[in-house]
């Protein structure tokens, strides 16, 4: 379904919400799939009137930012953001910027409900698999290239967009990774935003809002992992993938991975993978 949205092309769509004797409580209002480039674009949470609403904006290409209670979020391929109106966040194209993205502004307290769990167990950003990706596009689809929708039709797939996020969250707990406590339900997107910055415990507390020794604790029951065996883990992930993925010298990896220099990037690579990383680029260009 994602392909069939991409061939439906740009589009926008908003629809008068349904008027009938039995109110509907999460509904679609609007929908879209955009591109911004190089242009003035940045939403503002608390100026968007005092209706409550909902907005799920997946990211395909380029990257957006999301300013979410205090909170830096960098938008990338794959990352779908939830966030809900009225509330302290924005989220913007910075200057010069590419984003193209397809997305759904929802309503109805049910709407409200089931986003507000999410975001209580994951945070405002998700990173959906594949088939997640798809089957939210079909919502999307549904609504930008159908005419004619029935009122229930609206709801059904404003119901349909959000099962995608809760089957996520999901997922993520029957693989292993349990939901963090609330207070710590913000540490992981914050992680996976900001890779190439420093990361200390110091500032992970900040973001949680507790105690330093109540925060490692926490967060070594719920993952497993201390804190900074957990960011040493994501950043050696994101090395990998950039070493695969394209020809950056080991330098530039190292500044976009949060290691000071390439040097000492490839002293930690060795010793937690036994090989240097020009020595893991090779082996997997070998095996693939």
């Amino acid at each position: 379904m994602l392909s069939a949205l991409l061939n439906h092309g740009h589009d926008v769509q908003s629809f008068q919400r349904p008027n009938s004797g039995s109110p509907l409580h999460c509904v679609a209002v609007a929908a879209g799939y955009e591109q911004r480039r190089n242009e003035v674009y940045s939403w503002d949470g608390l100026k968007r009137g005092t209706s409550p609403f909902l907005v799920i904006q997946h990211t395909l290409v380029g990257e957006g930012r999301l300013d979410f209670a205090g909170t830096r979020y960098s938008l990338r391929p794959g990352q779908t953001m939830l966030v809900t109106m009225p509330h302290d966040h924005r989220y913007f194209l910075e200057r010069g910027g590419n984003w193209e993205y397809f997305w759904f502004l929802l309503s109805g307290r049910e709407a409200l409900r089931l986003a507000r769990a999410v975001v209580d167990i994951s945070g405002p950003v998700l990173s959906l698999p594949a088939p997640l990706v798809d089957r939210l596009a079909g919502h999307c689809l549904s609504l930008l290239a159908v005419t004619g929708l029935a009122p229930g039709q609206f709801s059904t797939e404003a119901y349909g967009a959000l099962s995608v996020l809760h089957d996520a969250v999901a997922a993520e707990s029957q693989a292993g990774t349990a939901p963090l406590p609330t207070e710590l339900a913000r540490i992981l997107p914050f992680v996976e935003g900001n890779l190439g910055s420093n990361l200390s415990v110091e500032e992970l507390v900040l973001v949680a809002g507790i105690s330093r020794a109540h925060f490692v604790r926490r967060f070594t029951e719920a993952t497993g992992q201390a804190p900074s065996t957990f960011v040493l883990g994501r950043r050696l992930e994101r090395v990998e993938r950039l070493l695969l993925a394209t020809e950056m010298t080991v330098s530039d990896v190292a500044q976009l991975t949060g290691f000071s220099d390439g040097n000492y990037l490839a002293k930690v690579f060795r010793r937690e993978r036994g090989m240097s990383p020009l020595e893991f680029r090779a082996t997997r260009a070998e095996a693939v």
